[in-house]
């Protein structure tokens, strides 16, 4: 006889985002598919970027944010996201702090393929 999955909770984003105060480094809410949705929080310039093999949406909770690229800037408002091809090297950006989803596969690093510093997240960390 199959064991029945557990029936999932709900997750309350301001509860999850209230829990932490640390800017840039992106903490998992929920994984599936081989994909994380993780939130962050934002304020300032982070460092420019590229993923060679993933995609990476960033949806806007609360504030203001943009993704930058060599080209032009995308500025988002809460309830607006941008999906950020594979390859394409891009900065994000928040004049005052932000909180932002983003939807990735689990193994991407937040600052791809800059060099590892200060801006460069723990893996696999929950909230």
């Amino acid at each position: 006889m199959a064991i029945p999955a557990p029936v999932p909770e709900s997750i309350d984003l301001a509860e999850k985002f209230a829990s932490f105060s640390d800017h840039w480094r992106p903490k998992i809410a929920a994984e599936l598919n081989g994909q994380t949705v993780r939130l962050v929080k934002v304020q300032g310039v982070f460092p420019w970027h590229s993923h060679a093999d993933a995609e990476e949406m960033f949806l806007v909770w609360k504030g203001r944010f943009r993704v930058e690229f060599r080209d032009r800037v995308v500025e988002l408002d809460p309830g607006q996201f941008v999906v950020v091809p594979r390859g394409v090297e891009h900065r994000t950006a928040a004049d005052a702090e932000a909180e932002v989803i983003i939807f990735e596969p689990a193994d991407v690093v937040n600052t791809g393929d800059a060099a590892a510093s200060e801006f460069t997240a723990p893996m696999g960390v929950k909230v």
